[in-house]
C-alpha cells in the first residue's frame, strides 16, 4: 500500500515527525524525556525512533536538553511563532527576488491576516 510504513502504520511526511515532536514540547510547557513524548505522540512509535529525532532537533538547536541522571529531558529553544520567524526570515534570505516573494506572500494573506499586518507595520506592535 502506498504511504504506508510496516504494520500498515502510515508513513510521514519529510519533517512531519520532527513538527508533531515540536508541538508536544510546545503544548507541556515543560521538559520532556523521550518517553513522554512517545506516550504523547502515540501511534506506536518506538522509543528510538523518538530519541532519534530529539538528537536531531538538538544537532540543529530546535531544542534544549536537560540532563537529569542518566536521562535527558527535552524543551524547545523557541516559541512556535520565533521559529515560524526565523523561517521566514532565512526564506527571504535565500531568495533572489525577497520584494517579490513578500509580494506573493501578502497577496495570499486573509482580510484578518492583511489587517493585522497593517497593524504591526504601522507601529501598533512592532518593537523598534
Amino acid at each position: 500500500m502506498a504511504g504506508a510504513g510496516s504494520r500498515g502504520r502510515r508513513r510521514r511526511g519529510a519533517g512531519e515527525l520532527e513538527s508533531e515532536v515540536l508541538a508536544v514540547l510546545w503544548a507541556a510547557g515543560r521538559p520532556l524525556t523521550p518517553a513522554q513524548v512517545r506516550e504523547s505522540i502515540g501511534g506506536g512509535l518506538a522509543y528510538n525512533t523518538v530519541h532519534t529525532v530529539l538528537t536531531r532537533l538538538y544537532g540543529k538547536k530546535l531544542v534544549l536538553r536537560d540532563a537529569d541522571g542518566r536521562r535527558g529531558a527535552y524543551r524547545p529553544a523557541r516559541n512556535a511563532a520565533e521559529l515560524t520567524a526565523q523561517a521566514m526570515h532565512e526564506a527571504l534570505a535565500r531568495e533572489p527576488d525577497p520584494l517579490a516573494a513578500l509580494r506573493h506572500f501578502v497577496a495570499g494573506l486573509s482580510t484578518r491576516e492583511a489587517r493585522m499586518l497593517r497593524t504591526l507595520l504601522g507601529g501598533g506592535g512592532v518593537a523598534p
